[in-house]
Order: C-alpha cells, then sequence, then structure tokens
C-alpha cells in the first residue's frame, strides 16, 4: 500500500476513530498550504445553513456557504477554479485556487457571471502549527488522498466522506455504514 505526504492540494480524510471530535468528525479538508511551519485547509463536507448574501447583503447570491473549521469562523474564505476571472488568486493543485480580488468578485457575483460549480465559500479554516497536524497522521487521526476529481467544486454529495471510505477499503468499509452516532448502532 502507498502512503502519500501531505502537500498543498491533497485531502484529508478524517478517520472514522476520532468519533468524539465533533469539529472534525466525518470530515473532508481539502489543503490549500502546507510549509514547515503550518498547514491550511478547508472542510469540503459541511455545508451550513448559510448562503453568500446572509453574510454579503449586497450580493443577491444564494451560493451555499460551507464550514470551513474552527479557526477564524467570523471570516469568510473561498476558493475556486477561475484564476482568470479572479486576479491575486493562489493556486492550491488541479486547477483549484484559493482566494484573490474580492472586489471583482463581488462584481463577478452581482452580474451573474459565476455558477455555485466555480466557487466554494467557507466561514472560517482549518488551521495546524508546526507539528501538529504530523502528531495527529502519527495517530492516524487522518489519512491522506489523493484529490484526483476534475472538479472537486462540483461535489455536492452527502456521502463524500462515506465513498473515500469505500475507496480505501479494508477496515474503512465496516466504518463507511456506520451511523454517525455509534450509540444508534
Amino acid at each position: 500500500m502507498i502512503t502519500l505526504t501531505l502537500e498543498k492540494g491533497r485531502l484529508l480524510i478524517a478517520d472514522p476513530t476520532i468519533l468524539n471530535d465533533t469539529c472534525f468528525n466525518r470530515t473532508i479538508i481539502l489543503v490549500t498550504e502546507h510549509t514547515s511551519k503550518s498547514s491550511v485547509g478547508f472542510i469540503l463536507n459541511r455545508p451550513s445553513q448559510h448562503v453568500l448574501s446572509d453574510f454579503v447583503p449586497d450580493i443577491d447570491c444564494d451560493f451555499q456557504i460551507y464550514q470551513g473549521g474552527p479557526v477564524e469562523q467570523d471570516n469568510l474564505y473561498f476558493i475556486h477554479k477561475v484564476p482568470q476571472l479572479i486576479p491575486n488568486s493562489i493556486e492550491v493543485a488541479n486547477g483549484i485556487y484559493w482566494g484573490g480580488n474580492f472586489d471583482l468578485l463581488k462584481e463577478l457575483l452581482i452580474d451573474k457571471k459565476l455558477k455555485s460549480t466555480d466557487i466554494r465559500f467557507f466561514l472560517g479554516y482549518s488551521g495546524w502549527e508546526t507539528n501538529q497536524l504530523a502528531s495527529e497522521l502519527k495517530t492516524n487521526s487522518w489519512f491522506i488522498a489523493e484529490n484526483n476529481y476534475e472538479n472537486i467544486l462540483a461535489i455536492r454529495n452527502a456521502n463524500f466522506w462515506k465513498n473515500k471510505l469505500l475507496q480505501k477499503g479494508g477496515k474503512y468499509k465496516i466504518w463507511a455504514n456506520a451511523p454517525s452516532d455509534v450509540q444508534m448502532n
């Protein structure tokens, strides 16, 4: 079995055994930055009950907001696949970009020039300091997967985490079908 190293653009999949971690239980995180000093990513499969116009009222846009992680939850972040339209973006990998010129983004949204599959918004982010994530990987809180999706922003599947476990196989197949509240089993 090939073990992947952590690098930006890859996915962090929460191990099923972190049941009591309400923040990261059953999550998939796109790693947008990984250096020797820190790591940053956004939870891809935790939609909130909010849409963009709830936070930016001058934009009439119903794109769903996702919970990006526990850090800076009062800030709005975004990843996208249209760097030609949103300058000053940082390339993550596989045609996915992080951030960019928010004023131009607002114009694009007001003019309805973006689709929800072009961009995803997050409240907060997931972040780790030096060696913190490496330690969590050693204790098997996470496993790493390639982001081999043509457009990961288009995935709205409630079974995203379950499907990644089924792909991993082995002991993960058993956990894939376990209820989110194991006491209900």
